[in-house]
């Protein structure tokens, strides 16, 4: 499946916490023909079990308000082992024939571009006659009125149910002054169930600071992330089990401050459904270690499918109080342009971190910074980002679609996550409507809000305001780039490929709150 670069940047967004403020403010995107996917994850009900409520996932090439939907849900080959449901008891869905399910959905549906769009969610369940091992697809097709939008197939298997628990929460604190900064920690699951787990998977979701300092061969990573562990011991009813894991805070990690970490703890097949929909987009697979392995024993060579039937306690805690003092310096970087009347000139705008420590807002969602960009006299904004929305005065106009053209001001949300040393900046793209001399604009950074949005111990605030500064064409100064998209890049904000991302997106034992990095301004 080939996808557009505005798609991929769906998926790259898709394991990352936090919403933008911005685009939760603004109007919908307008309905467009663009390419529409839908996914659902396979899924494993245990047998005897009151079933599993699920959602589907749509994705579209760009922005998209979708109208009269409806979803049709074909369970036919897995007729009277099981059912297919409206979750919500005030749900319109109906069911035309035995196997099959459509849903209307109230409301439009919003498809954002980087976050997708969420439909109403079902309930899969296993009916008396289910069997262990009953398998079967079910084939999810998305209509607006009578015209088919997006097909997909999911798999639906009934297996043994077991119930994990993790242990209790881990309260740690690092010095990054000393021991450069390394620190250890356990996971710990339990067993609360009637029946003998066969194997189980941690699934970490750790902020940016906290890096793993082993590299167990029975666990994945990307890069220098920790995603997952596999431990294929058994665990009776009643019994209890930990490993202990080494970490380091990274040098350029803010102090004082607070990182976190939290690790769920699923079933291996349970991981298999998620990755279900990963591998329909050619996903980047994730590595495992070189290392010796941790507490890892062979599995038996047979078992049935096994799916945890309670998944809200299956999440601990690891909170880092970090000491020290280290900050960071943004400093606002505006651009000095020249072109004839009625020319365009394209400036990149935003700011710098100039270190020593990265800025990671996502565990209280906050922005890094506010950014309020004045459009310089004489001159239109024609083209603006998606993370900004038309300003005046101190008030956003939050009546106006994000990214829309012809305002004199605008403040811009860049995201949670600004590393050290690297420069993030958005593309906006000016008019000449007058040749004006020295016409000026400006680009303030940290910029006032009553909210808890914004950088407010910035270590030199006189380097918060930036000009932008246009002259004719002749007289001085420089177009911008050529390439007005704004694609994650830099390996600090890329895709973060692999368990964890996924895991949010299929909802395998609940929604773990990754804390995965989106900068939506190039960095």
């Amino acid at each position: 499946m080939k996808l557009s670069p505005s798609t991929r940047r769906w998926l790259a967004g898709l394991g990352v916490a936090g919403a933008f403020v911005a685009a939760s403010a603004a109007p919908a995107a307008a309905e467009s023909t663009a390419k529409l996917y839908v996914l659902l994850p396979d899924t494993t009900v245990a047998v005897g079990s009151a079933g599993v409520v699920k959602g589907p996932l749509l994705l579209a090439e760009e922005a998209t308000t979708l109208r009269d939907v409806s979803i049709r849900y074909d369970y036919r080959a897995l007729s009277g082992k099981v059912t297919v449901t409206g979750d919500d008891p005030g749900n319109d869905c109906s069911a035309p024939e035995t196997g099959v399910l459509v849903c209307q959905e109230p409301f439009p549906v919003t498809v954002d571009e980087w976050f997708g769009g969420f439909p109403t969610r079902v309930k899969i369940a296993p009916t008396e006659a289910a069997k262990l091992d009953d398998s079967g697809n079910m084939k999810i097709t998305v209509l607006t009125g009578d015209t088919v939008r997006a097909t997909s197939t999911s798999r639906i298997r009934v297996g043994e149910g077991v119930d994990l628990a993790a242990g209790p929460s881990t309260d740690v604190t690092v010095d990054i002054t000393k021991n450069f900064g390394n620190f250890s920690a356990p996971v710990t699951v339990s067993n609360v169930g009637g029946t003998t787990v066969k194997s189980v998977v941690a699934l970490f979701a750790q902020d940016w600071a906290i890096t793993p300092a082993d590299r167990w061969s029975n666990c994945y990573y990307e890069e220098d992330i920790l995603l997952a562990c596999q431990f294929d011991e058994e665990i009776a009813p009643g019994e209890t089990r930990s490993a202990t894991f080494n970490y380091s805070l990274r040098p350029d990690t803010y102090a004082p401050g607070r990182v976190f970490g939290q690790t769920e703890f699923i079933t291996p097949d349970d991981l298999d459904d998620a990755l279900s929909i990963f591998e329909k987009f050619d996903g980047k697979a994730a590595k495992r270690g070189t290392g010796a392995k941790l507490a890892l024993k062979k599995a038996p060579a047979a078992r049935a499918a096994q799916t945890d039937v309670d998944p809200t306690n299956n999440f601990t805690q690891l909170n880092v109080n970090v000491r020290g003092k280290r900050g960071a310096d943004l400093a606002a970087v505006g651009a000095t342009l020249r072109g004839t009347k009625g020319s365009t000139v394209k400036a990149d705008l935003g700011f710098r971190n100039n270190g020593p420590a990265t800025l990671d807002f996502s565990h209280s969602d906050s922005e890094v910074t506010l950014v309020d960009v004045t459009v310089p006299t004489g001159t239109t904004a024609v083209t603006v980002p998606e993370e900004c929305v038309p300003f005046k005065g101190d008030k956003t106009r939050y009546d106006e679609t994000a990214g829309t053209p012809g305002a004199a001001a605008y403040r811009c949300f860049p995201g949670p996550f600004a590393p050290a040393g690297e420069l993030l900046t958005g593309r906006f793209t000016f008019r000449i409507d007058k040749a004006v001399p020295n016409a000026e604009g400006s680009v303030r950074i940290n910029a006032k809000c009553e909210c808890s949005a914004g950088f407010k111990d910035d270590l030199k605030p006189a380097n918060d305001l930036a000009k932008i500064v246009v002259n004719p064409a002749g007289t001085g100064g420089q177009g911008g780039g050529d390439d007005p998209t704004l694609p994650l890049t830099g390996s600090a904000t890329g895709l973060i490929a692999g368990l964890g991302a996924l895991l949010l997106a299929a909802g395998a034992g609940g929604y773990v709150v990754a804390r995965r990095r989106r900068t939506r301004f190039v960095a």
